[in-house]
Formats: structure tokens, C-alpha cells, sequence
């Protein structure tokens, strides 16, 4: 997904825009239905293709990037659960490449117990998506504590880096995506942000 999205400035300050891509949905909700397709676990696609191949394959058997995908899908599980009557989770990613990476990705679906417009506070895609992020790829595990850390450590602040960019409609259906690969451009400038998965 590419995304241009106004940024609040003072009145005095010139316009302020969020601008990026992102291959991550955080969530996606149309009606009773509810869709999140985490990525966590990543490798460069080559030119050659078949040291592409290779990566890919690697990913796929990679004990440490599989766990890792593991925390994310079972993060966004236990949250869905309690919400939906029923939620697939499958047990194992599969691939999802870019045009310049491959990531590991899981399809989470499900369907709302309850998405009529009394519950929307607790079902609405933005609802849905503030209780997904941050998801451990971007925010860690446990969330509480992880969260804390990142603050302590991390020398520059994120601002809206790895925050959720989306839309919801007054039915409460919308998208939310990761805003990862991204800028904030204000008149000349532009402040680039990127980042690496770590655990």
C-alpha cells in the first residue's frame, strides 16, 4: 500500500504530509468480517533468480525467523479471539514477496460475535486496530515492557514510524496498514524513516 497522509502542524507552519509504502495490513474489516495479515521474518530478493529462490527457501526453514513470526500471529490471535465467533489462524506462514524482499506472512481471518452499530466503540476497524498495535514486529513482546524499552533505548524518536495509517467509515469497515518505509515531508524537507526487526 502507498500512502500520502495529512500530519497536524501549527497554524502558522506550513502543510505536513506522512508519505510511504508498506506491505503490512495491521487489520481490515468489512462488515462482521475481519482480516490481518502480519509479515515478521524477512530476506532480500536477488536478481538472480535463483539465489532468490535460495533466500526464500531459507526463510521458509529459518528456526529463528519462524519463532519470531510465531509471537506476532499469536499476538494478533489472542486479541481477535475474544472479539470473533470464529478466527482462522493458520499454523504456519507462507510467503509474501515484494518487489525488493520476502517476508514471511499469515492470513488471519475471522468473523465479529457482534458488529452491529451498538458494539462499533469495540469493533470498528479503528477500534480493531488500536487493539492490535503495536504488534510485536514492531513493538516486542511482552508489549507493556517492550514498549517501555524501546523508549529508554532507541536514540531517536519514532513519531509516526511503525504507527497505523488507514481509514475507517462511519459503518465502522476500513483498512489499517503499518506505516513502515516512510517520510515526513513539510515544505523542503523530509525526514526519512526505516527500521529493522529485531528480537
Amino acid at each position: 500500500l502507498r500512502y500520502v497522509v495529512p500530519l497536524p502542524v501549527d497554524a502558522d507552519a506550513p502543510p505536513a504530509w506522512l508519505v510511504g509504502a508498506t506491505p503490512e495490513r495491521l487489520l481490515a474489516r468489512r462488515g462482521a468480517s475481519v482480516l490481518s495479515e502480519p509479515l515478521a521474518g524477512s530476506a532480500p530478493r536477488l536478481p538472480d533468480a535463483a539465489a532468490s529462490q535460495a533466500q526464500a527457501d531459507a526463510l521458509l526453514t529459518s528456526a529463528k525467523d519462524q519463532q519470531e513470526h510465531r509471537y506476532v500471529v499469536q499476538a494478533i490471535g489472542d486479541l481477535l479471539a475474544p472479539l470473533c465467533r470464529q478466527l482462522r489462524v493458520p499454523t504456519q506462514p507462507s510467503l509474501h514477496a515484494t518487489a525488493t524482499m520476502w517476508h514471511l506472512g499469515t492470513r488471519i481471518e475471522g468473523a465479529l460475535k457482534d458488529a452491529s452499530a451498538d458494539n462499533l466503540a469495540q469493533t470498528s476497524s479503528a477500534a480493531l486496530a488500536a487493539l492490535l498495535h503495536p504488534t510485536p514486529a514492531v513493538g516486542g513482546a511482552p508489549r507493556a515492557q517492550a514498549v517501555r524499552a524501546i523508549a529508554e533505548l532507541e536514540p531517536v524518536p519514532r513519531g509516526y514510524y511503525a504507527g497505523a495509517v488507514g481509514w475507517c467509515d462511519a459503518q465502522g469497515d476500513g483498512d489499517w496498514h503499518v506505516a513502515l518505509r516512510c517520510a515526513r515531508v513539510q515544505g523542503r524537507t523530509a525526514r526519512l524513516f526505516a527500521g529493522a526487526g529485531i528480537v
